[in-house]
């Protein structure tokens, strides 16, 4: 008797790992960029090198970028949703605006991973 509960608790509990880590897919949309050069998001200039791109828990909008490492959070800021242009590949993508010589290129929108939508970053008047 003891046996079979403990293998009905240990089934359980692998059944409960499996749907959070199901969850946890679901909600949490992630990818990592390297930039060669400076390039800019809404307050803060990112310098060359590697950054997270993240979308936040279950809100369909919110936007994390961290370094490479997790230490530091650049931005978490809310976004547009947008959809993919056409023909755009199903890979993470990137699009930057255009910007004056000499000054770093503002980050636009990130497109996750096989995402039909993509999320654009909100600036304020310039």
């Amino acid at each position: 008797m003891a046996t079979r509960r403990l293998l009905v608790t240990a089934l359980g509990m692998v059944l409960l790992g499996l749907a959070t880590a199901t969850a946890v897919h679901a909600w949490s949309t992630r990818a990592s960029f390297s930039f060669t050069g400076p390039v800019a998001l809404p307050g803060v200039t990112l310098h060359a090198g590697t950054y997270n791109f993240e979308r936040m828990g279950d809100a369909v909008n919110l936007v994390r970028v961290t370094s490479r490492d997790e230490t530091t959070v650049y931005l978490m800021t809310f976004t547009n949703l947008v959809s993919r242009p056409s023909g755009m590949p199903m890979t993470p993508q990137i699009t930057l605006g255009e910007s004056p010589r000499g000054v770093a290129p503002p980050i636009k929108a990130w497109y996750p991973d096989g995402a039909r939508h993509g999320y654009e970053f909100i600036y304020g008047a310039r």
